[in-house]
């Protein structure tokens, strides 16, 4: 079989995402793109008959969850202009039709839809800062719950009256306290948990308004705790072993949901509110989650679940919370392959204090405080291999066992490759994720240099001389960074939509980005000009020693294209030449924003890297 056909294969596998039940738990809608595009697709959870509900309306990128209507005849959804993140909400009937509920200049996305069936209780910036609303859909009238810099999780009382909601007035950048409002904005008071630089962050109202369940990582790792709205009193539930964020409770309150995280998997757990006791579902070897934003109740005391592994595509599952088993519901359509076809992940710990064997070409640093970091790494089984160091995004995610189509595309054609969840990754407590905090660029990109070396010293098969480093958003800030701090490690490197000067980016960013993001890490380039300015990659791009393919879409509102150029436009400066034959290569992607789920856009851009890689690093297609 050509490379062209089975990446034409690999990328045409369909995705499901974003699952969610109707408010009876008899359906679930979810985006699917089984139809060559991205759709929304309603399931019929009796029959196991999945319908589709869009033509051609749906978004490219699935970034933003679905919603039902209260009534459930109406599924809520989020739609920009291609990939520019500034979205509407629209509504969608079952026949198609399509229609703007909730439009803005700015960014707006929806958080919770009201029991009452005429409460939207939506997030949006166009007033500048990321607030709370209350959209009525009777009026159409929109009035503002909040005013804080940035608003990040809120739930809705069920007889939408109350709001809870995550925001900070604190010092300390990255802060979450959980606050309580009334939907008219009246009564506000902050919940006396957790301290100053921690996250609380509501989860989800108790049927008669009186609990609130919460998630806190004051003790270091995430926990479950239920708010009792009366005393003032907090439950707290699990043994601080793991890293566990809730999920919702069950329809009688008696119990809830939560996801535990255990090395690079999450596991579904189930809490009994009263006695504390908690059971595990089944699905343990890979990425079980009920899905953020999402309604999880499905009829019978079941719960909806998605599920994948690094060698099965997600699927949809029912999980019954008395018996504890599962059941799928919905699979896709993996046409002629199988598990056998892919490879699996080999999970594993590497010490690492920050600094690695090999030059540090940018920055010294002397040696930070030493720390397991996990990694995951694929073997293609060629002999010699090359070796793909792939950094995360975020920086406050992990890679995980789950299935990817990229991965298993460029391990089909003889590239090892290393996922490394380096400090400042989420998973691994509170103290571990802030360790970026006010070192943005520093002993985080150590772990990845790190982490690297190990695996070339420890298998013997990986060819050291032809190491390409690749990643997005902030995987693409790392790629860029790895590629001018380390140069003597790798032979190429690919960073897509990832930034390159600070800056610039702090002065050009979405102002809940700037508050919520960049403050938290770097502060401001006012307090910190030099912090800005040594880990910004542009300012060392004279040490770029391998050939580079950059890629950025120009309808990114997130990285704006502008981080590309700047980097492009110095190179040019420093006497590099652009092209196939020469030191870099840039493309600039049309119609196209942060990410995508559109077909041809991802056959695109991984057509880019692998003859890029294809070229720089003398590998022979199989």
């Amino acid at each position: 079989m050509s490379g062209e056909t089975l990446l034409e294969e690999l990328v045409s596998l369909p995705e499901i995402t974003r699952q969610s039940a109707s408010p009876d738990g008899e359906r679930v809608a979810f985006y699917y793109n089984g139809t060559g595009r991205n759709e929304i697709f309603v399931l019929d959870v009796d029959t196991g008959e999945a319908e589709q509900w869009t033509d051609g309306d749906a978004p490219r990128q699935t970034w933003w969850p679905l919603s039902w209507s209260a009534d459930g005849e109406r599924v809520f959804f989020h739609l920009d202009a291609d990939g520019d993140e500034q979205n509407d909400i629209y509504a969608l009937e079952s026949d198609g039709t399509t229609e703007p509920v909730v439009e803005t200049e700015g960014q707006t996305n929806l958080h919770a839809v009201g029991d009452d069936g005429e409460t939207l209780l939506v997030a949006s910036n166009y007033e500048e800062q990321m607030d709370l609303y209350r959209h009525n859909l009777l009026s159409g009238k929109m009035e503002k719950v909040t005013d804080h810099d940035q608003v990040w999780e809120s739930c809705l009382s069920r007889d939408c009256e109350r709001v809870a909601y995550a925001a900070n007035e604190s010092d300390d950048a990255d802060n979450r306290d959980t606050y309580l409002v009334g939907v008219d904005g009246s009564k506000r008071k902050r919940l006396d948990v957790g301290v100053v630089g921690s996250h609380t962050d509501p989860a989800d109202w108790g049927p008669d308004g009186d609990r609130l369940l919460i998630a806190d990582n004051s003790e270091d790792f995430g926990r479950c705790g239920v708010y009792d709205l009366t005393s003032g009193e907090v439950r707290w539930y699990g043994d601080l072993e793991y890293e566990e964020s809730p999920a919702c409770f069950t329809a009688d309150s008696t119990r809830f949901l939560a996801e535990r995280v255990r090395g690079a998997t999450v596991v579904p757990v189930v809490y009994d509110v009263e006695t504390g006791n908690s059971f595990e579902c089944p699905l343990t070897n890979g990425v079980a989650e009920f899905g953020w934003r999402s309604t999880n109740l499905l009829m019978d005391d079941r719960a909806l679940l998605s599920y994948t592994t690094p060698v099965r595509q997600r699927e949809l599952v029912a999980y019954d919370l008395d018996t504890n088993d599962t059941e799928t519901l919905f699979q896709p359509d993996t046409g002629r392959f199988s598990t056998d076809d892919f490879v699996d992940a080999e999970y594993l710990t590497v010490e690492s204090d920050g600094v690695p064997e090999t030059r540090q070409a940018a920055v010294e640093h002397d040696p930070y405080e030493t720390l397991e970091i996990e990694a995951l790494f694929y073997d293609s089984g060629q002999c010699p291999s090359a070796l793909l160091v792939n950094p995360h995004g975020g920086p406050r995610r992990a890679d995980q066992k789950a299935f990817h189509y990229r991965t298993q595309y460029l391990l089909s054609h003889g590239y090892s490759i290393l996922q490394v969840n380096f400090r400042g990754s989420s998973g691994r407590g509170r103290e571990f994720a802030r360790k970026l905090v006010g070192d943005f660029g520093g002993a985080e990109q150590g772990d990845i240099a790190t982490v690297t070396e190990h695996v070339l010293e420890t298998r013997d098969w990986l060819d050291g001389n032809r190491v390409c480093v690749f990643g997005g958003s902030f995987g693409g800030y790392s790629t860029y960074w790895q590629i001018v701090q380390y140069p003597d490690l790798y032979a190429a490197a690919a960073p897509v939509v990832g930034y390159t000067d600070l800056e610039l980016m702090y002065e050009e960013a979405m102002p809940q980005f700037r508050t919520g993001f960049m403050q938290k890490y770097l502060g401001t380039p006012e307090e910190n000009p030099e912090l800005y300015r040594e880990r910004s990659p542009v300012t060392h791009a004279e040490n770029l020693e391998a050939p580079l393919l950059m890629a950025h879409g120009v309808n990114d509102r997130r990285v704006p294209v502008s981080q590309a150029r700047v980097f492009r436009n110095t190179l040019r400066e420093h006497g590099y030449e652009e092209g196939e034959k020469g030191e870099f290569e840039y493309h600039e992607l049309g119609e196209r924003g942060h990410n995508t789920a559109d077909m041809n856009q991802r056959q695109y851009t991984l057509r880019l890297l692998e003859s890029f890689l294809n070229r720089r690093l003398s590998t022979s297609e199989i």
